[in-house]
């Protein structure tokens, strides 16, 4: 078996076990390098007239992968105020951040909004009552602003990831976009952007007609707009069997759009990409130690009981995501991968974690039912790795459940130190607010 744990990760089991040591269990583990080439790999997108790729820092916004990544040459997608705050303390000037929420920013709040503005901060509105608070504030300060179409249509690998039908909220609807327009033009507002985002994940057929959807929308109502933002969800596989969405293919596909359109229009378009999960999904991995090994009687399951489930990885319980499973004994070996042709495959469990929930298990469907997954069997105090959890885990998961605490997060930099980028949580910092 390869002295790796998969074939596009530059970390060994040798450095789990480093980690293992120095911080403990729970803990997650990033793989610098793999970021690195992810982010290059978008930034040579084709593209006809410019290119500008976001980070959805919403993924995992520790303030170490934001300089990682910005270093490269990637800007930053905001969902929150916060977010943009914690990237501004992080060092990234405010005309490298667009801001797309759902919040509707006052009192003290909208004050700061409008000073980030000034200092560049790009807005996207995606509702008319943001539209209408802002209008007189650009107006006054001249200032340009993007807007998110909701489409009516979307896709995502999940219901809960589809961003553009009509269960989602997100953006302008299509039928409100007349009353934004008349609005804009009685105030004289500019919209120099447009931003489509359909889901997270979703089929490249999808993505390709997002493209040629939003380039009839930007033709028949937004004479001024310079940039189209295409949105992210550009898949990346975290299992054995699923394949990444294909950069060449479908930057090609813009591309070959965004020049038709010029050709029809006259005008040329800047294009945006806002990938999450693409950059920093495979990076992650969650570091676990067996604690327990159940069986529920004869017609019943193997389980094996992790020091780390839900409260590190929700995205099973939530999605029915599947992750791929390592296995590493207490001296380093690695017993199992999944992405290993060679791996053991007569051993069946279901994984769950310490927390008192049923549905604190790795190995659930979209349902939520318990499906046992073939992994290989390991001895308690041996480690199970959890892959693809670079995103939306650590941002996302509810780590405070029956007062478990937060697992500290660790960077295996490019040049193979393990350096800590966020302290595990203690029991007194859980409480320290509670009065």
């Amino acid at each position: 078996m390869s002295n790796r744990l998969n074939s596009f990760t530059h970390i060994e089991p040798t450095a789990v076990i480093r980690a293992k040591k120095k911080y403990g269990t729970p803990l997650y583990l990033y793989d610098e390098k793999l970021i690195i080439e992810k982010c290059r790999a978008l930034l040579s997108m084709p593209h006809a007239y410019g290119l500008v790729v976001r980070y959805a820092m919403k993924a995992n916004s520790n303030r170490a992968l934001l300089r990682c990544i910005t270093e490269q040459g990637i800007e930053i997608d905001a969902s929150s105020l916060n977010e943009v705050r914690r990237a501004g303390m992080a060092g990234i000037g405010m005309e490298k951040i667009i801001l797309t929420t759902q919040e509707v920013p006052e009192g003290e709040d909208r004050k700061e909004l409008e000073l980030m503005m000034l200092r560049g901060l790009k807005y996207n509105v995606c509702s008319l009552r943001q539209l209408y608070l802002i209008g007189d504030f650009a107006r006054h300060n001249n200032i340009d602003l993007s807007i998110r179409v909701h489409p009516g249509i979307g896709s995502g690998e999940s219901a809960s990831r589809n961003t553009g039908d009509k269960y989602s909220c997100f953006g302008i609807h299509m039928s409100d976009i007349k009353k934004a327009l008349d609005y804009a033009k009685e105030k004289g507002i500019r919209f120099n952007q447009v931003h489509v985002h359909i889901g997270s994940g979703a089929d490249p057929e999808m993505w390709r007609q997002n493209i040629d959807l939003e380039l009839g929308i930007v033709e028949k109502y937004f004479p001024d707009a310079e940039t189209v933002s295409f949105g992210g969800g550009l898949k990346e596989a975290r299992m054995p069997g699923e394949t990444t969405a294909d950069l060449a293919d479908l930057g090609g596909y813009a591309n070959k759009q965004i020049e038709g359109f010029y050709e029809k229009t006259g005008r040329k378009l800047k294009m945006e990409v806002e990938p999450g999960t693409y950059i920093v999904a495979n990076s992650g991995y969650a570091v676990t130690k067996v604690i327990d090994k159940k069986r529920t009687g004869e017609n019943g399951f193997n389980f094996i009981v992790l020091d780390g489930g839900m409260e590190i990885n929700a995205r099973p319980l939530m999605y029915g995501s599947q992750h791929p499973f390592y296995v590493i004994s207490k001296d380093g070996r690695l017993l199992f991968s999944e992405f290993s042709e060679g791996a053991a495959r007569d051993f069946s469990a279901v994984v769950v974690g310490k927390c008192c929930e049923t549905g604190d298990s790795q190995c659930l469907d979209s349902q939520g039912n318990i499906v046992p997954r073939i992994i290989g069997e390991p001895d308690i105090g041996d480690i199970v790795v959890i892959g693809g959890v670079g995103a939306y885990c650590a941002s996302m998961t509810p780590f405070n459940y029956n007062s478990h605490t937060q697992a500290p997060e660790v960077l295996y930099t490019k040049d193979g130190e393990l350096k800590l980028i966020r302290a595990a949580q203690t029991l007194e910092q859980l409480i320290a607010n509670e009065i």
